[in-house]
């Protein structure tokens, strides 16, 4: 007889699994059925009623007749092909929500991560009220394969070092992470980019109480990695992402100041320039002011305010110019009339410069932002095209697939 607690109080009448086991695949035909065993070696002993969800991003590779195999052998397996959409984390995304489970697993098909460790994964679910844990390989009794190189190693310490700002886990990069559906219910407007689906439904969820347990992390066995630099860019995008949905206003002003120091550098590279192209001082230092103000518009087109790049540039351009050319007025007549007036800064002009460049610098943001970049409100709908736009979504695709065991 199972020692697994009930579902809580209010879901005892769940007809579905205790658990759903999401897995997104590419090309990892070789690998599936080798999970698939490992899989229900540590649940069925344990008395875990559960489902395997494959989605797969139309490898192509046999990935479906292995699947086809498996339920036909008896694994609670379903495989979701999509042959449009392309992504770990948004299929990660379509399993959990194809999932029937009362509690929601993750991890690759690449067998680095040990089924061995889901049931002390669900353990802390079940009977330490978490409402996510981490298969995690830098806690305390984790290890990772020995062919582990340094690169690798300082890769993925760097990029947990950059998502400390979201969350305290020791290893919030893994995609080896379970957790109850109602905390997965919780997340609003999941956008992921790239592979680190874990950290965006930290964030997003609201994540709380988190548990990691140590896991011994291996090298693939089949098949070949699909981490490269274009994912690690994707994860530096993904973290603007998430500092924009955390932070609002603050990520922005941040983003906004550090393009601001950009332009600094731009402004002061070009006018040693254009000295040493013999142009007067006069038209190097305009020359100079203007192509920085261009470069940072450019970046805070593209970075702080990229929702903006959908629409046309040379408004917004303009608006920007105008809106620096005030903040300059503003930066150097507050300077001038602290010196002037107050004996302190007379004293100290530096300071004086210093407080109109913040000065400059906020009304620039508060006005890039609410004036240069503004978000476009969208068209308002009728409930009607609401409702068509709804039954549209809810129908089923007819470039995807799905085989049930």
């Amino acid at each position: 007889m199972s020692d697994i607690p009930p579902p809580p109080p209010g879901e005892s009448g769940w007809s579905g699994p205790r658990l759903s086991v999401v897995v997104p695949t590419f090309r990892e035909a070789q690998n599936i059925p080798l999970l698939v065993q490992g899989i229900r070696s540590v649940l069925e002993p344990a008395g875990w009623d559960y489902e395997i969800i494959i989605v797969d991003d139309n490898s192509a590779d046999g990935t479906e007749q292995a699947c086809r195999d498996l339920a036909a052998a008896g694994h609670p397996l379903r495989l979701i092909v999509r042959a449009q959409e392309r992504g770990l984390s948004s299929a990660v995304i379509r399993g959990l929500r194809e999932a029937r489970g009362h509690l929601l697993a993750c991890m690759d098909a690449d067998l680095s991560h040990p089924p061995e460790a889901l049931p002390a994964m669900l353990e802390c679910l079940t009977g330490q009220g978490a409402e996510f844990v981490i298969g995690s390989r830098y806690v305390s009794g984790a290890s990772t394969d020995e062919h582990w190189g340094l690169l690798r190693y300082l890769n993925s310490k760097a990029a947990t070092l950059l998502a400390r700002p979201f969350t305290r886990a020791r290893d919030p990069m893994a995609g080896f992470f379970a957790m109850p559906r109602a905390v997965f219910e919780r997340a609003s407007g999941l956008n992921p980019i790239g592979y680190k689906i874990g950290l965006e439904l930290i964030v997003k969820c609201d994540v709380r109480r988190l548990c990691e347990v140590p896991i011994h992390f291996s090298d693939r066995r089949f098949g070949q990695s699909k981490l490269g630099l274009r994912e690690q860019l994707n994860y530096l995008r993904h973290l603007k992402r998430l500092a924009d949905y955390k932070y609002g206003a603050f990520s922005e002003l941040a983003q906004f100041c550090l393009v601001g120091a950009t332009g600094t550098v731009v402004n002061l590279a070009l006018l040693a320039l254009f000295r040493r192209m013999a142009l007067p001082f006069w038209l190097a230092s305009g020359l100079a002011i203007w192509l920085s103000m261009t470069s940072n518009f450019y970046l805070n087109r593209r970075l702080t305010f990229s929702f903006s790049r959908r629409h046309s540039p040379w408004m917004p351009y303009l608006r920007f110019v105008a809106s620096c050319s005030i903040g300059a007025t503003i930066n150097w007549g507050l300077a001038v009339g602290l010196v002037s007036g107050v004996g302190l800064f007379g004293r100290h002009e530096v300071l004086a410069q210093f407080l109109g460049i913040v000065a400059g610098t906020l009304f620039n943001f508060v006005l890039s932002r609410q004036w240069v970049f503004k978000r476009l409100r969208p068209r308002h709908h009728s409930s009607a095209d609401e409702a068509g736009r709804s039954a549209l979504s809810s129908a089923p695709s007819p470039s995807e697939s799905e085989t049930r065991p």
